[in-house]
């Protein structure tokens, strides 16, 4: 176990810039917490977890050399590794580490950690209950309960030291039914920066029925329609088109490289007037939420969009010094083993001032997708394809009967371009968002949407 009062921290920056640099880095970490998994009515895992470990880092430019370990006795061996790797300029400022003030957006009243393993259970036991008992049909059912807690603590070469305390939860139903051939799969998580008592408020048996009811919704629906149709995304279907079509390409690392649709197009206009996105870690109680970065920046609301205008993008340290874009507290790490890049937080297209129904009712024929699943994007061009895990037809203006097997094919650029119709409500989404090898706790959200028209990808209709 590796402790704050183990580690010289100004001897080893020091040590590290020992062959030069720009700036030298600690990231410390402490996580315990608690795994439970639940498949074919029996747990098939308990797992408690208690680790720790330092990551060292040294920056020349855009260049970087990091090294990690979780050996008390190696510490001061990173810095050689890493020094050894760097050559330049002789770092001749001195280091003296301030602390910077605590600022906690984790909204916890239970801790996990003072509730027993059996209450624990209890939960996942009440979610299991519910699903077998929703309908014969049901066949599979895996149930997971997840909380962490993770003490961070960041110190650079420039002079400050942070640290911040991560709390967060996540428990999710899958479910599969099969019925006359037919095989769908329910899904519903419910997660944050929040305690057990989240538990409390969204019962397990609700997120249960929640992911069941949506696979019995879909194996007994007709096959989606295809073809180009208008299309209302619910508040309720997650931020997948604000995370997928627009968010991983304001990521300052892709924008910066020119693997954006985006690069280059700050001050220009990217969506219609009607759209304006954000990404805001300082959300009480969300998943993406922190007080500080992994580099010790404050985490803040970054408008990145605004009224269709393209206002800025996602940084970390070195993507904000190389491109000379706006720092922005995005410097994100899986862990102690992995070194930090640009990442979002919880981003969300803003509400606009329309009621939901009203948008409904402007469609004649199209599709009303509740729940969105996963997703793929070419950043790049901006091509993406979107399943839809619930949705139904709308016909004159209501919605109507289920479909299944949907998705969606579009560009982001072009689609959010195309969307005038707003909604004045919000829903969020939750989720664990890869990239480069890393996973990172995130959250998504928009209001109801209207795209005029998008490729919807399903049974292709004969004439």
């Amino acid at each position: 176990m590796i402790r704050e009062h183990d580690v010289d921290m100004e001897l080893l920056l020091r040590q590290a810039l020992k062959n030069g640099g720009d700036f030298s880095e600690i990231y410390m970490e402490s996580t315990t917490g608690t795994t439970i998994i639940s498949e074919g009515r029996r747990i098939e895992r308990y797992m408690e977890t208690r680790e720790s470990g330092i990551g060292l880092r040294v920056v020349v430019g855009d260049r970087q050399a990091y090294a990690y370990t979780n050996d008390p006795r190696s510490v001061y061996d990173l810095a050689d590794t890493v020094a050894s790797a760097i050559k330049g300029e002789v770092y001749q400022n001195d280091i003296a580490l301030k602390a910077r003030p605590s600022r906690v957006f984790s909204r916890v009243i239970k801790r996990p950690g003072d509730v027993s393993s059996q209450e624990k259970i209890a939960k996942i036991s009440q979610a299991e209950q519910k699903s077998w008992g929703m309908d014969g049909s049901v066949v599979q059912v895996r149930i997971m309960y997840a909380d962490q807690v993770k003490q961070v603590l960041i110190a650079n070469s420039m002079g400050f030291i942070a640290r911040d305390t991560r709390d967060s939860i996540l428990f999710y139903v899958q479910g599969v039914v099969s019925r006359d051939g037919i095989i769908e799969t329910g899904y519903e998580p419910v997660g944050g920066s929040r305690g057990i008592e989240l538990l409390d408020e969204v019962v397990p048996e609700e997120i249960a029925a929640r992911a069941i009811g949506r696979a019995l919704t879909a194996v007994s629906a007709r096959k989606a329609p295809a073809g180009l149709m208008p299309v209302v995304l619910s508040s309720e279907a997650g931020g997948t088109m604000v995370h997928e079509a627009i968010g991983h390409g304001l990521e300052a690392d892709l924008a910066g490289e020119g693997l954006s649709v985006y690069s280059n197009r700050m001050g220009e206009k990217v969506a219609s007037e009607s759209i304006t996105v954000v990404d805001d870690a300082t959300i009480e109680g969300a998943r993406g939420s922190f007080g500080y970065d992994d580099e010790a920046t404050p985490s803040q609301r970054t408008v990145l969009v605004e009224n269709g205008i393209l206002k800025g993008y996602m940084t970390d340290l070195i993507t904000s010094s190389k491109y000379g874009f706006t720092q922005t507290g995005n410097g994100r790490r899986q862990s102690y083993r992995h070194r930090p890049i640009p990442r979002m937080t919880n981003t969300m297209i803003e509400p606009g001032t329309m009621n939901p129904d009203d948008i409904v009712k402007k469609v004649s024929k199209g599709i009303f997708v509740k729940k969105m699943g996963g997703g793929q994007v070419n950043t790049v061009n901006g091509d993406f394809v979107f399943e839809i895990s619930e949705g139904y037809l709308i016909e004159n203006g209501q919605i109507s009967e289920p479909i299944r097997g949907a998705t969606l094919i579009g560009n982001g650029p072009r689609i959010l371009s195309s969307i005038r119709d707003v909604g004045n409500d919000l829903g969020f989404g939750i989720g664990t968002c890869g990239k480069d090898g890393q996973g990172v706790p995130v959250s998504d959200a928009q209001p109801t949407l209207l795209i005029p028209e998008i490729t919807i990808g399903g049974k292709i209709q004969e004439d």
